[in-house]
């Protein structure tokens, strides 16, 4: 391995302040009402039925100050970003790079030109499995991820095994959705070229050991992907405390608009990684025999960029430090124990996953009824949840199941809402009992 690819711990010199200038409560409570009067959807009936919006794992909805940034964007100063000499051009700009800046202090990354924008997560993954994976990891070579991946978390490394011929290592779940540290420690040796696990597993919610890999992995001058879509909404995220060395997100999992995401990495590593992408802006020069490229972020940039949905996600970053973070956990952490008790009480119903750190996903089944009838009939009662395999199809396997129902709880979810489902759910055990 390169000198590039040997990891390091950046001193931080990005405050994680609140980028939206409120203040913070020091109180580990939510005011759960005022932030349901931030998003409009939640406050409709659907069948005439109060809506209980219980998939936030798949997508978040938005906040006012979300849809006002994006509105007053596109009514106001939208342009395109970058050379422009025009006002219009500069004004945005400015707005669009502030939005990187919100992120960089969101995140706690040391350097503001460590954050690209991506379409999402997925991108952002495929971005780093095609530009770092072909630069640096060599036949032979192994990429460590764990059994409850994202299928955005596995299909791109198996993409570059079968142009690279490395190999895919898969590190166990242990029966309660748990992943032991060792088990993944263990796996590692010389032939490792990259670690790459999720934070939070979306199907699960089980938390992964991060820290404790990514130390581990270190160790051998291995660097690590963390694949942070299910914790960054949740959370206080800061990249450097985690030990990462990339860090994937999705902007609408975390209250902001679909079509955005970041990707943030190692400045040392960025710099010496090939473009992912060729066209505009990513460049210095073009001539016919050649190119040259800028560094990052803009290098892996190429096109216009989604302007309007990177000013949303800035706007989503500022919304959320807005409030206190850990009074946030808290609040989903009760919900996930009232949920988990109230289900766990009706006959015929397994929850999966019981991992001792878990984050405010539910997932189970019932004799009898299949995840997608739980899921319609509990949609005529105004609860939305989401059945299926949850893009975690090697991790059903294990459980030899072919999907879930999984109920998954934000900052705005209520424990009235927990009744609603429940109650939804006494009525498919009456239907299919």
């Amino acid at each position: 391995m390169t000198d590039a690819a040997v990891p390091r711990h950046a001193d931080s010199n990005v405050a994680a302040t609140d980028a939206s200038g409120h203040q913070r409560s020091a109180r580990n409570t939510l005011d759960v009402e005022r932030v349901r009067a931030d998003f409009p959807i939640l406050h409709q009936e659907l069948y005439g039925k109060p809506l209980a919006y219980l998939d936030n794992a798949a997508s978040s909805q938005k906040p006012r100050p979300v849809i006002a940034a994006m509105t007053e964007a596109m009514e106001t100063y939208y342009a395109n970003v970058h050379r422009g000499v025009h006002r219009l051009s500069q004004v945005s700009t400015d707005h669009y790079e502030g939005a990187r800046e919100k992120v960089a202090r969101f995140i706690n990354a040391p350097r503001t030109d460590e954050v690209i924008f991506t379409r999402g997560a997925t991108e952002a993954i495929n971005l780093v499995a095609s530009s770092y994976g072909r630069a640096f990891l060599k036949p032979g070579q192994e990429v460590l991820i764990t059994a409850l991946e994202h299928h955005s978390n596995i299909v791109p490394w198996q993409l570059l095994r079968d142009q690279l011929g490395i190999t895919l290592r898969v590190a166990p779940v242990e029966e309660d959705g748990s992943v032991r540290p060792e088990a993944v420690i263990q796996l590692i040796n010389e032939n490792t070229g990259m670690v790459a696990i999720s934070q939070v597993s979306n199907a699960l919610g089980s938390v992964l050991p991060v820290r404790q890999i990514a130390d581990a992995a270190h160790a051998s001058g291995i660097p690590v992907l963390v694949d942070g879509c299910q914790a960054i909404p949740h959370q206080k995220v800061d990249v450097q405390a985690l030990g990462a060395d990339f860090y994937a997100f999705s902007g609408h999992k975390m209250y902001g608009p679909t079509g955005i995401g970041v990707l943030w990495g190692r400045h040392d590593l960025l710099t010496q990684m090939p473009p992912y992408q060729g066209g505009g802006e990513m460049i210095t020069s073009v001539s016919f025999e050649e190119s040259t490229f800028k560094g990052p972020p803009h290098g892996f940039e190429a096109g216009t960029p989604a302007i309007v949905e990177a000013i949303g996600l800035g706007a989503a970053a500022d919304w959320l430090e807005a409030h206190d973070l850990e009074a946030v956990a808290a609040h989903e952490h009760r919900l996930l124990e009232y949920a988990t008790e109230r289900l766990s009480a009706i006959e015929g119903l397994r929850i999966w996953g019981r991992a001792e750190n878990k984050a405010a996903i539910v997932s189970f089944t019932m004799d009898q009824a299949h995840a997608h009838d739980v899921g319609t009939i509990v949609d005529r009662a105004g609860v939305a949840i989401r059945a299926g395999h949850h893009c975690a199809q090697p991790l059903m396997e294990r459980y030899g199941l072919s999907s879930t129902v999984r109920a998954s709880f934000g900052i705005y979810n209520t424990e009235q809402e927990v009744d609603q489902l429940a109650d939804a759910l006494q009525v498919v055990k009456e239907l299919f009992g």
